[in-house]
């Protein structure tokens, strides 16, 4: 069997479609523009790249822009400072805080500043109970990316066999608990799991995001089975995934490459998220 790619530029390129077309029926419905503001703290080149693809994607889809930039000596007060403003202004719907900011900075203590209101990063603890309680909120957009990819290529949920590689904030939690949401039957794996690979190999939809080049190996992958591979590793052949790309596609239904998958699910998502945090504030349903 030799696998359908999932196409991340071409699904992320409908969302953003969809999200100016609702921008624009939202400003000529005579509400403000939707409002991102993001804040980048020191100079990290592969930071800036990020932030100023984000502003750029939100200018091309009617998102107002407000890109904040402080020295990398900046203090944690100032910082704070400039969250606390940020939540406090009409015009910005969703704030982002590039992470993570210089070590002398306490990262946690900074993305619990952001109003869960404006939390289009889905990251505060308020957005991190509201998922796993099943209650409505602002969803982790790599998360929501992988979601969304996987309700586009209509892969069925409902009790499937679901298993997660990697348990982090950011991906391996919110994702398990979207999974859990959509009612698959989901196994949860990290560095401690007795045998990955026979736990890989029960799969129905298997996601790895370990950050770690080729960790599941190619017969992991059950037959027929939809492998989601959000890993991004330079090596020196380049860019690569979690997943023994070749291999695994011999084997699955569906998978996502690297680079071209998930990646550009994000800023995707991003989007979605400030527009839906606009319209909540307003006391207007998505």
């Amino acid at each position: 069997m030799a696998a359908e790619l999932i196409d991340g530029k071409e699904i992320a390129q409908q969302v953003r479609a969809e999200v100016a077309r609702d921008v624009a029926a939202w400003t000529e419905a005579g509400h403000r523009a939707p409002g991102l503001a993001t804040v980048l703290v020191g100079d990290d080149p592969a930071s800036a790249v990020y932030v100023g693809g984000k502003q750029k994607a939100s200018a091309e889809v009617g998102i107002a822009g407000f890109d904040h930039r402080l020295e990398a000596d900046a203090g944690q007060a100032q910082v704070e400072a400039l969250l606390r403003e940020l939540g406090d202004d009409p015009r910005v719907s969703g704030i982002l805080l590039q992470l993570p900011p210089p070590p002398h900075l306490d990262a946690g203590a900074l993305t619990e500043m952001i109003d869960p209101a404006k939390d289009v990063d889905g990251l505060t603890p308020i957005s991190a109970g509201l998922l796993a309680k099943g209650r409505p909120g602002l969803r982790p957009c790599t998360p929501a990316g992988v979601m969304e990819m996987l309700r586009r290529h209509e892969v069925p949920l409902e009790g499937a066999e679901a298993v997660v590689v990697g348990r982090s904030d950011l991906v391996g939690k919110p994702v398990a608990a979207l999974l859990l949401a959509e009612n698959a039957t989901v196994t949860m794996c990290h560095s401690r799991t007795r045998d990955l690979g026979e736990v890989c190999r029960r799969a129905d939809v298997l996601i790895a995001a370990v950050g770690r080049a080729g960790l599941v190996r190619g017969d992991w992958v059950k037959e027929g089975a939809v492998v989601i591979d959000v890993g991004i590793n330079r090596t020196e052949q380049g860019l690569t995934g979690d997943v023994e790309f070749e291999a695994a596609a011999e084997r699955a239904r569906l998978i996502t490459p690297v680079p071209g998958g998930v990646g550009p699910m994000t800023i995707a998502m991003l989007l979605r998220n400030t527009l839906i945090a606009a319209q909540a504030q307003a006391g207007v349903l998505a």
